[in-house]
């Protein structure tokens, strides 16, 4: 197996790396030892510097390549007007890690801390443990013999935070700053909820398991997923892309095929090779919404490529590898699913390691101001112009958003729908009561009461997933009853003849199974859907 290149990144030593003429050599200089070790071959040498020590880098460059021939050496410049200014010096070395393309993938990294202020020191060591440097730690040491002109020694250093308490103070820091990101910025107020994005923050960057995101539909799950995979993505974890389904778009005979590719000729109108999305999200992140819609089928092969990272694309021999790291999402309850033996228990088991609920918008009244302002911002954005309200018309419309009148029953889709509604006909930029008390109107219409929930509820969800929100409370109940007579009868025909078992007898043809092909047609299912 190829190794991967190595590569260090270390501050040029301004006195400890000096020395002019052959008389250099007779010094133990940290950089230059780094090359000189039997057992460190260094692919690369990152040697961070400022302008006014060019030639010293230039000098310490040639010699590091004169005693390792096949390493390369590339100059960075570092400018530090203080450096025993702890917060310019930790400025400008996070500059220098983001800009950094590093690859993790195919580059080991050591960060070397013997060089260097004191300051820098602490700074390169809290930026690699914060992965915003992906490396470890190396740190050099001279021979212990005076006359020696050895190499000295070398110590790689895996970082173990519980070890260094004197130093969380500015990991608080950082971490309040991904909470915030998680959060697009968002200073929301509800306790739990910030409690919970702070758990997810750190799960997402210290584990690679599967996170489970629940909540209705609205909620934010999305949006999240592709928060966590950004957050991820900027701290060298991930590099691949952002893959995104929504498993109640999957249906039939196309669900595996979307998901895990398939083979040119492994079913009619496979008419080329189909990589799938679980490729896709190679080294990336996979966010499968309403993962409780997925088939029996697809969630065995989901599960194996969860724990082995390899699955069989459909119609092929050979398997096929993805190292993908997955958030699922879904507004069912998947405990229920289980019992009612729709979803398998140890995907299930599999998932419910981190999992987090997501709480609706009417749960988080007080949220409700900061997403406002969030969705203000966005449309004036968007329009090209700037969108505000005066402070009564904020005030009744804060009065009305958190009062119990407000259903908010798809969650911050309502807000943002509302929001961008008002925008759009706000009079020079400003929502006037009369926009506003029409957009009240409007949601109040939308927010009627709902049909109770049926014990046929499930039954519909499984099979039309969200669609079925889109049926009369008639439709519910009669395709119900017809999905309940299918599973009830081997055939097609068979359950045509229970269902229309009067109205056959008054037909010359009693095509049972056709009239029931096309009834099932009317919401888009076929006999292998229900069945």
């Amino acid at each position: 197996m190829r190794r991967k290149k190595l590569v260090i990144v270390g501050l040029l030593g301004t006195q400890i790396d000096g020395g002019a003429g052959s008389h250099r050599w007779e010094n133990w200089r940290p950089t230059v030892s780094l090359g000189q070790h039997e057992d460190l071959l260094v692919d690369r040498l990152e040697l961070l510097h400022s302008v006014k020590h060019q030639t010293l880098a230039e000098t310490v460059a040639r010699d590091f390549v004169s005693v390792s021939p096949e390493s390369e050496v590339r100059r960075q410049a570092v400018e530090f007007e203080d450096p025993w200014d702890f917060e310019e010096v930790y400025g400008v070395l996070a500059d220098y890690a983001d800009r950094a393309r590093f690859q993790p993938e195919k580059e080991d990294y050591l960060v070397h801390i013997t060089t260097g202020t004191h300051v820098a020191q602490i700074c390169l060591f809290l930026l690699t443990e914060s992965r915003r440097i992906p490396g470890r730690l190396v740190q050099t040491a001279p021979p212990e013999r005076k006359n020696d002109r050895g190499p000295g020694r070398y110590a790689i250093i895996d970082l173990d935070l519980s070890r260094y308490d004197r130093i969380a103070v500015r990991f608080a820091q950082e971490a309040q700053a991904a909470h915030s990101f998680l959060k697009s910025g968002i200073a929301t107020r509800n306790a739990a909820f910030n409690r919970m994005i702070e758990e997810i923050e750190h799960v997402a960057v210290a584990s690679r398991d599967p996170l489970l995101l629940m909540g209705p539909t609205g909620a934010g799950k999305s949006s999240l997923a592709r928060r966590v995979f950004e957050l991820k993505k900027q701290r060298h974890q991930l590099s691949g892309g952002f893959v995104e389904v929504n498993c109640a778009t999957l249906r039939g005979d196309t669900a595996a095929s979307t998901l895990f590719g398939h083979v040119r000729g492994s079913f009619t109108g496979a008419q080329r090779d189909r990589p799938g999305l679980l490729r896709a999200a190679h080294r990336g992140l996979l966010f499968l919404d309403e993962i409780g819609e997925l088939g029996a089928d697809e969630q065995a092969m989901l599960l194996r490529a969860l724990e082995e990272k390899r699955f069989l694309p459909v119609g092929a021999d050979d398997e096929v590898a993805s190292d993908f790291q997955l958030i699922a999402g879904t507004n069912r309850d998947l405990h229920a699913a289980v019992g009612r033996g729709t979803f398998r228990e140890d995907l299930l088991a599999r998932l419910n390691l981190w999992t987090f609920e997501l709480p609706g918008l009417a749960r988080r009244r007080e949220d409700i101001e900061p997403n406002l302002d969030h969705e203000l911002a966005a449309a004036s954005q968007r329009l090209g112009r700037r969108i505000g309200m005066a402070k009564d018309v904020r005030a009744a419309f804060l009065a009305f958003a958190q009062s119990p009148a407000a259903a908010w029953s798809a969650n911050f889709r309502d807000l943002n729908a509302a929001v961008v509604r008002m925008a759009t006909l706000a009079p020079a930029g400003r929502i006037s009561h009369a926009v506003l008390q029409a957009e009240i109107a409007r949601l109040q219409r939308g927010w009627r009461p709902q049909p109770t929930p049926g014990p046929d509820d499930d039954l519909l969800h499984e099979v039309l997933g969200e669609g079925v929100a889109q049926l009369d409370l008639f439709d519910r109940a009669q395709l119900a009853c017809v999905l309940r007579t299918i599973r009830a009868q081997p055939t097609l025909s068979e359950a045509g003849r229970a269902l229309f078992a009067v109205s056959r007898t008054q037909r010359k043809v009693a095509n049972d199974a056709d009239r029931l092909r096309k009834y099932l047609a009317r919401f888009k299912l076929k006999w292998a859907d229900v069945r």
